[in-house]
């Protein structure tokens, strides 16, 4: 199959905006909880009406500052309860945000702000205005600013009193569905951000379709989420949309430090996440055990929940292994489930591929990972597993209103109602990313298997092809290697040389706990773990298990631990966490060469370095 389609369920409105999905919700249930803010141990909740209440009342400040309809707001900030409210003001205002990410750097802020053409910027901290001011004097279109650490939002909201409430509901109403309502900077893994101009029909459609098919996720009686992915990205704003129409109760957890005991008095039903997010519950559980003297016994239970798993897809569960299941459950998978809250059915992953393994694992625990694509363009979700359409290694098929088409070369190509409409100020951008029949050219790779799920297998442009002229997708390699304990990230290499090997970091926040286990120090730094034999034989123990997903041709046959890590600041990551390919193939091209020596057309080739 190279084509799947799945009709709209919700038909497009399109005089309506994002504010209507509010204004509905309000309505609806105007008493209803749709978000919570932390309150002493616990939470308090804000109702529909409370919610609204507050936005008008901050809209009225910005209109009173001489914020005008299409003006383009710029905003910096962690992911919290203000973050939606700044948002949705703006929206009643008739402004359009433009999030920048809260890690980015004076560089950064400086291009999407002047490509923008932004007229104001609220940000969060003294740290953010700091490097706001490096390259202020640079933005003579920058003349507003506000900072929420300096009570910004009372201000606006004190100066906002006399606006009449008219003229909010004016501004409210001015845009229609096919009206930008926001401009977001792609992540720059692959070239300077491009900023997406997103629609209100492109949030307002997908968000109607997205919760008729995921009614069981976010349409259930006390349905409530925790976000912690920053809302600058489109994956977590999108779904910061979806709950206001749907009536989830939202709650923020920016420090993923403080994400556990979050977890255990927030109590969601669903979560947002990345894979990483997941390998690193697992492996903190794995570690944990070991250090107890129960190590034996989680990864006993943990080969039983995939078996089961599996054993539920081939659509019986032997007796014996039914009544393993049932004993770990009591003892192992009850105590995970209390770690995330108890109550967690579902949890919906994004951003890059989870292994099969982990994905048997979490729906033997009771929690479903529904794996999803989408990029900024598709103002995230393009394909989603469903809890009635579920195949675990698959990104699901299409939502409703989507069609998705494999090309020619395996390139993945959609048209639907959430495809944006083209590139800020980049015209010659936006006509090559689109086909002469109007689908957009995701640069991805992928399969649709005969039920119209899609798999994903790569980018195009990360393709290498060895000396020998084979065609290596680095992520089948990377994920299932990166999925290890001590692996931070890792980056395979072999463009036009004769083998593939690999650039590996380790993870500075497991590394300890594991070292600890395994009778060696703790304290040991990066560039001494480096060159630990036990470092490198776990290491080696990883880069078998990658391999075990590929051909000879294709396996990694040397690496490089590197004695750091890759970090956004560094210029190694995006602020979703994605690597930097380019970059890093740059910064380490020392490192890439003393794997290949001089004469690499002719190295005889080792295991390890």
């Amino acid at each position: 199959m190279n084509l799947s389609e799945t009709p709209i369920i919700v038909p497009s409105a399109p005089q309506d905006n994002v504010t209507d999905l509010l204004e509905q919700r309000v309505a609806a249930t105007p008493d209803r909880a749709i978000f919570a803010v932390p309150a002493g141990d616990g939470w308090r909740d804000i109702s529909a009406a409370e919610f609204r209440a507050e936005v008008v009342a901050v809209a009225k400040g910005f209109i009173a500052a001489g914020v005008q309809p299409g003006d383009k707001i710029a905003f910096m900030c962690k992911t919290k309860y203000e973050w939606s409210l700044v948002d949705f003001a703006l929206f009643y205002a008739g402004a359009v945000m433009v999030p920048i990410y809260e890690t980015s750097s004076p560089l950064q802020i400086h291009w999407i702000a002047e490509d923008s053409g932004a007229r104001g910027i609220v940000t969060e901290s003294a740290d953010h205005a700091d490097r706001l001011a490096e390259i202020r004097s640079e933005l003579p279109g920058l003349t507003l600013a506000w900072r929420l650490d300096e009570d910004a939002l009372a201000t606006l909201r004190a100066e906002g009193a006399e606006i009449p409430d008219e003229e909010v509901e004016r501004r409210r109403a001015l845009a229609e569905g096919d009206d930008i309502a926001t401009l977001i900077y792609t992540s720059g893994s692959t070239g300077r951000p491009k900023g997406c101009v997103l629609t209100h029909a492109n949030f307002v459609d997908l968000s109607r379709n997205a919760a008729a098919a995921l009614s069981e996720v976010v349409q259930q009686p006390g349905a409530a989420t925790l976000l912690f992915v920053t809302l600058a990205h489109v994956f977590a704003r999108f779904i910061s949309v979806l709950a206001i129409h749907a009536g989830v109760r939202v709650g923020h957890q920016a420090d993923t430090t403080q994400l556990l005991p979050a977890l255990g008095s927030f109590q969601p039903t669903f979560l947002l996440a990345v894979p990483r997010v997941f390998e690193k519950v697992y492996n903190s559980a794995e570690q944990k055990t070991e250090a107890e003297g129960k190590g034996k016994i989680f990864r006993a239970a943990a080969k039983v929940a995939v078996e089961h798993s599996e054993a539920l897809d081939a659509g019986r569960v032997p007796f014996v292994l039914g009544l393993k299941f049932k004993l770990f459950d009591k003892l192992v998978y009850a105590k995970l489930r209390d770690r995330l809250g108890g109550k967690v059915r579902y949890a919906v992953s994004g951003s890059a591929p989870l292994s099969h393994y982990l994905g048997h694992f979490y729906r033997s625990l009771g929690v479903k990972i529904l794996e999803g694509y989408g990029l900024t363009e598709t103002t995230a979700p393009a394909t989603v597993n469903l809890p009635d359409k579920f195949k675990i290694g698959t990104v699901g098929p299409a939502l409703p209103g989507h069609t998705i088409r494999i090309a020619e070369d395996g390139e993945i190509q959609i048209k639907g109602i959430d495809v944006f409409k083209e590139y800020w100020n980049n015209p010659e951008a936006t006509e090559s990313a689109f086909t002469e029949d109007g689908f957009f050219k995701t640069g991805d790779l992928g399969s649709l298997d005969e039920d119209g799920y899609l798999s994903i297998t790569g980018r195009k442009k990360e393709i290498i092809v060895t000396a020998g002229g084979k065609n290596v997708a680095p992520a089948q390699l990377e994920d299932p290697i990166r999925s290890n304990t001590i692996v931070g990230q890792v980056v395979v290499v072999g463009d036009q040389k004769p083998f593939i090997a690999a650039l590996v970091t380790l993870d500075p926040e497991m590394l300890p706990a594991w070292l600890k286990n395994n009778g060696e120090s703790p304290e040991l730094s990066l560039a001494e773990a480096a060159v630990h034999p036990k470092v490198r034989a776990e290491v080696q123990r990883a880069i078998d298990h990658g391999n075990e997903f590929v051909s000879r041709a294709e396996s990694v046959r040397k690496f490089v631990i590197l004695p750091t890590e890759f970090t956004e600041a560094s210029g190694h990551l995006t602020p979703k966490m994605s690597i930097k390919r380019d970059n890093i193939l740059r910064d380490y091209a020392s490192e890439i060469a003393g794997i290949y020596g001089d004469n690499p057309q002719t190295q005889v080739v080792s295991t390890m370095r």
